[in-house]
């Protein structure tokens, strides 16, 4: 069995790059392999909700946050007050964080504050946990770039789709 890493944009999504997560999820799933993503919002969120939808538990399905499940929340909550995403996308977040821990699939971090640099060692652990990446890199974001880069610098298959979206 491989660990195949699922990464790219949260920040907006359109239906085809919908359509070519949950597509890829399902063939992972079906070959037997297991899926690693960083429970955030966009690309990750649509491959854990598919992942789940097809009943992955921990032998298949491993979600990376960087703190606990508790300042994760919170962080969420914090953000959709300041206006970064709505209470609507945080709250369904953070009900599909709860479910994935109540399946064994949820490693937490041990960052108490959550920033720019929390999210790259985050990118580090999913990356390290890899056999190969598949990346929806939307609008050529730093994040994804940043994970595509450390696959490359580790030796590990690479699989990029790219996106532009206005």
């Amino acid at each position: 069995m491989k660990w195949i890493a699922i990464s790219g944009g949260w920040r907006i999504i359109n239906s085809q790059v919908e359509d070519d997560v949950r597509k890829t999820i399902r063939e992972i799933i079906s070959q037997g392999n297991g899926i690693v993503s960083g429970g955030a919002q966009g690309v990750d969120y649509i491959a854990t909700e598919e992942a789940l939808k097809n009943g992955c538990g921990k032998d298949h399905l491993k979600i990376i946050i960087p703190s606990t499940l508790e300042i994760y929340k919170d962080h969420y909550l914090k953000r959709a007050k300041e206006g970064v995403l709505t209470y609507e996308r945080a709250e369904k977040l953070i009900t599909q964080l709860t479910e994935v821990k109540k399946r064994g699939c949820l490693e937490e971090g041990k960052d108490i504050i959550i920033e720019n640099p929390t999210y790259f060692r985050r990118i580090e652990k999913i990356i390290n946990k890899a056999d190969e990446l598949i990346a929806f890199h939307i609008n050529n974001t730093e994040g994804t770039q940043y994970t595509i880069d450390k696959a490359k610098g580790k030796g590990i298959p690479v699989k990029i789709h790219n996106y532009q979206i206005k």
